[in-house]
């Protein structure tokens, strides 16, 4: 049960409920971590708007969504998790890419080196050292590349912290158990 307020969007007051309504439109479906955020509808609305910006960036969907598993793998959230497998099988994610991606790793050596410098970010609080900067640039991640990745950690470490805080019911099927490789 989730332990934070939650919205009903039937009930949801005018913000909120126009909010809602355009997740519905997009997704078919309120998941349970929209209802959290629209307790406050200037959260959703901000969340919402970062999300769509960043789903224009040049990395794709795809690796948005490895990202995102990685960062949930990382911060042991079980609701991302569920949640990005969910959405990266959407994005055209086979099942090994996605436990891949739980571990930072990926069969191409462009998104294994940006879900390594994912991890990194997230495990060493963004310090992460020059020479880890220097091997994604030589793995051909561009700083704009590496831009891109610390704003998906950045509103992926968001959605796991309100769900870990939360404990946002999970409205999405199940997944494995964690495998905790951070």
């Amino acid at each position: 049960m989730t332990i934070l307020a939650t919205v009903d969007p039937a009930n949801a007051e005018a913000q909120a409920k126009s909010l809602l309504d355009a997740v519905y439109k997009k997704l078919g479906v309120v998941p349970n971590m929209m209802r959290v955020l629209a307790t406050n509808p200037v959260v959703l609305a901000a969340y919402l708007g970062f999300a769509g910006t960043l789903g224009g960036g040049h990395l794709g969907a795809r690796l948005h969504e490895q990202i995102a598993l990685t960062v949930a793998e990382a911060n042991g959230c079980a609701y991302c998790l569920a949640a990005h497998t969910a959405l990266g099988q959407g994005a055209g994610l086979a099942m090994n890419e996605i436990l891949g991606a739980r571990g930072a790793s990926a069969s191409d050596p462009h998104s294994a080196a940006a879900l390594r410098f994912a991890r990194s970010l997230v495990t060493q609080h963004g310090r992460v050292s020059a020479a880890e900067v220097a091997q994604a640039r030589a793995s051909a991640l561009s700083d704009a590349d590496l831009i891109e990745i610390i704003a998906a950690v950045a509103i992926n470490q968001f959605t796991n912290y309100v769900n870990l805080t939360a404990d946002t019911a999970i409205d999405f099927p199940p997944v494995e158990k964690l495998i905790n490789v951070a």
